[in-house]
């Protein structure tokens, strides 16, 4: 087996472990309720800050906006920063970090806590039990997320029961084949879509895209074939299946927790990397880490 099919599987515990790390350690140092937050990250962790703060400001806990650390905007003020980092090393997020000490406080969840982002945050969350080999991120990318998730008061176990059946029920037949994938979410869940496009494009290297649910009938729809499928994040908007369907695409229907359908996905990507005969642990251009030169 691959590193990320081993790291797909081992999600279930990772979420218990990152849920009792909530309610102890970490929430002196989480976002407190009020507090108006910024998110950040990069790729996947960008994702993951989106799902975030959407998720933070929807349950009323406080205004939460999410950008790539390269975007963050200097003019604004916010009462704390949280970084998303597995490796510690990305050069947008240390130089933020480093930009905002003595400003802003910030916190830092992460994987490795021996890597630079120790003296660039004021505060570290330390994810080490769901570090990872594989280049792609699984397990860390939801562990964050249900560390923030279980933070608000948002994660329970019904959850993980969630993801425990996605790794164990066959996938939707046919989505093999597919030449298209379009993947949608509403509110919190775009973020989670727009992470399901990237790992499809990462690990088997195949044709994806993400909207808001919504936003997919103003023009998308319209590459909607028998070989393209659609797969909805959480609740979809109505009359949207039928739609979909009458294109001739196939609709798959988020029927479990919207990060355990995230848990599905990744699977699919490796399956998909598999029958292509690509190497899901080593996508083409990428590394672990994103580390820029000192113009950069």
């Amino acid at each position: 087996m691959s590193h990320v099919e081993n790291e797909t599987a081992d999600q279930p515990g990772c979420w218990r472990r990152a849920a009792r790390l909530a309610a102890g350690p970490a929430s002196s140092v989480l976002p407190a309720a009020g507090e108006r937050v910024a998110v950040v990250g990069c790729g996947t962790s960008y994702y993951m800050a989106q799902a975030f703060a959407a998720l933070r400001e929807e349950s009323g806990q406080g205004e939460s906006d999410a950008f790539a650390a390269s975007e963050f905007p200097s003019g604004r003020a916010y009462d704390r920063v949280v970084a998303l980092t597995r490796s510690g090393t990305t050069t947008e997020v240390l130089g933020l970090l480093t930009r905002l000490r003595g400003r802003t406080p910030t916190v830092a969840v992460t994987a490795d806590p021996r890597t630079p982002v120790r003296e660039a945050a004021d505060d570290l969350v330390v994810l080490d039990f769901a570090d990872e080999r594989s280049v792609v991120q699984t397990r860390f990318a939801t562990s964050a997320l249900t560390l923030l998730r279980a933070h608000l008061g948002l994660h329970d176990d019904a959850v993980v029961r969630d993801a425990e059946t996605a790794l164990s029920e066959p996938l939707p037949e046919g989505l093999l084949e597919c030449a298209q994938f379009s993947f949608l979410g509403r509110g919190w869940t775009v973020g989670l879509a727009n992470e399901a496009a990237l790992k499809m494009k990462e690990a088997s290297l195949s044709w994806t895209e993400s909207y808001p649910a919504m936003e997919y009938r103003h023009g998308p729809i319209s590459i909607a074939t028998a070989e393209t499928a659609t797969w909805m994040f959480g609740t979809a908007p109505e009359g949207l299946a039928e739609q979909v369907r009458a294109t001739g695409a196939r609709w798959v229907e988020g029927t479990l927790d919207p990060l355990a359908e995230l848990v599905r996905v990744q699977r699919l990507a490796v399956a998909r990397a598999a029958a292509r005969g690509l190497d899901p642990d080593l996508p083409r251009h990428l590394t672990r880490s994103v580390v820029l030169g000192p113009t950069a």
